[in-house]
């Protein structure tokens, strides 16, 4: 989700679902050890829960960015083992981890004796044309006895040569069977099932094998999908309002409060509205009118604008 679901997407799906924990793309350790720490990590109070999702392979370097991520507030350190792209790769990171074990359990065990937030693991389950389910059983096994107890397993392999990222995520085959046997095996273990879902009965059917879910393209391009997710997946844990219209959760509530925190940023951090308006155009997906408003927002012509004005254009409003 690199490019997706920085602190203004973030902020943008909390007003949708007020349970969910939302995650960071993924930060580089080379990036806060050696960049701007406040550029990455600054995340704004109400997103929370929020994990952020580290890349890199250097245990000491890695506990140090957990630590980063405990002192600035973040819920969870998620580590990624899971990322093909060959940039990636390059940096000896991401999914070609996996070929080592050993090595991502040192890793995970050197930020479990750094934080006492939970290290959490992101990964594939094979690489390339491997098909074996004893080398993501064996992989899991591994890494589990260094203090990780909650794997969020993208069940897909990761080709890392031939492959576009986008490929990645569409033409290596979905074995969802193999995330739950992984749960079968390891029943003291958290399995997060992540890849390809798309629809509310999809979640309760894998929720009926596995922990959790993790949805990243179909929540960002239609978000509205997250309104349901309080009720849908959460109402049985507290007590929550069943339905979004009691709580006055409308598309047109969540566009104004969007506007509001746009002016926001462009008065406290000079970021034009823009830079958030993107990540908001699948709010109206499916709605008549829809291709009109997300032209509107997507019109860079109209950046001078204030927001409030452009919202009124989106709807037709003179």
């Amino acid at each position: 989700m690199l490019d997706c679901t920085d602190r203004h997407c973030r902020c943008f799906h909390r007003l949708l679902s007020t349970q969910a924990l939302l995650y960071t793309e993924m930060v580089t350790t080379g990036a806060l050890l050696h960049g701007d720490v406040a550029r990455h990590l600054d995340f704004d109070a109400s997103e929370q829960p929020v994990a952020l999702q580290l890349g890199g392979s250097d245990p000491s370097d890695l506990a140090h960015c957990a630590q980063l991520a405990q002192r600035w507030g973040y819920s969870e350190v998620n580590l990624n083992c899971g990322c093909p792209s060959e940039r990636v790769q390059r940096g000896a990171f991401g999914a070609c981890l996996m070929r080592e074990p050993q090595l991502v359990a040192d890793c995970v065990k050197a930020m479990v004796d750094a934080v006492t937030v939970p290290v959490t693991v992101k990964h594939r389950i094979g690489i390339d044309q491997l098909e074996s389910y004893d080398f993501v059983r064996d992989f899991v096994g591994t890494v589990s006895q260094s203090g990780c107890s909650v794997f969020i397993v993208h069940a897909r392999n990761a080709w890392l040569k031939g492959l576009s990222p986008k490929d990645n995520r569409e033409v290596p085959p979905l074995r969802y069977d193999w995330a739950y046997r992984l749960k079968r095996d390891f029943p003291h273990l958290t399995i997060v099932l992540n890849g390809g879902v798309t629809t509310t009965g999809q979640v309760l059917h894998h929720l009926a094998q596995v922990d959790g879910v993790m949805i990243g393209r179909e929540a960002y391009h239609n978000p509205w999908w997250l309104s349901q997710w309080d009720r849908d997946f959460f109402a049985n844990e507290q007590t929550l309002p069943t339905d979004g219209v009691a709580t006055g959760l409308t598309r047109e509530r969540v566009e104004q409060q969007m506007v509001a925190y746009m002016d926001r940023e462009l008065a406290n951090h000079g970021t034009p509205w823009p830079t958030i308006a993107r990540h908001m155009l699948g709010l109206r997906h499916g709605l008549p009118g829809a291709r009109h408003w997300r032209r509107v927002w997507s019109d860079a012509s109209l950046k001078a604008l204030a927001p409030e004005r452009v919202m009124a254009l989106a709807h037709g409003e003179d």
